[in-house]
């Protein structure tokens, strides 16, 4: 078995985006020549009242949007968790992608890089 260097990673953004695909406000892209998984995927709704989000997962191969937390309202003044125990993996190019019907939604995430000479 080969031992696969890793690195953290930390993204967060404050979404601006209404609406997802391709017009959608950009979390993550994995870079050239890396995998990653997602270990932690969290939103914050920093409004009074509540919102709705929406992420999307952008696959690379395929080139399509798939919905992971689609369209899901979140209370005024709360935090969700997406992941909770589980995770995400993605390879090179892939993207995770959000949007809002309004107010301030801040989503953040955390996992590791895997460097893949072979991507």
């Amino acid at each position: 078995m080969v031992d696969v260097p890793s690195s953290p990673i930390f993204e967060s953004v404050t979404v601006s985006a209404t609406s997802g695909g391709a017009s959608g406000t950009v979390l993550f892209t994995v870079p050239s020549n890396h995998d990653a998984t997602v270990e932690f995927l969290t939103i914050t709704n920093g409004a009074s009242s509540s919102q709705t989000v929406t992420i999307e997962i952008y696959k690379n191969v395929g080139t399509a949007y798939k919905n992971l937390y689609k369209a899901t309202t979140v209370a005024g003044n709360t935090v969700a968790k997406v992941l909770d125990a589980d995770r995400l993996h993605l390879s090179v190019g892939d993207k995770i992608v959000c949007s809002k019907n309004g107010g301030t939604i801040d989503i953040s995430m955390s996992g590791r890089l895997y460097y893949n000479p072979n991507r």
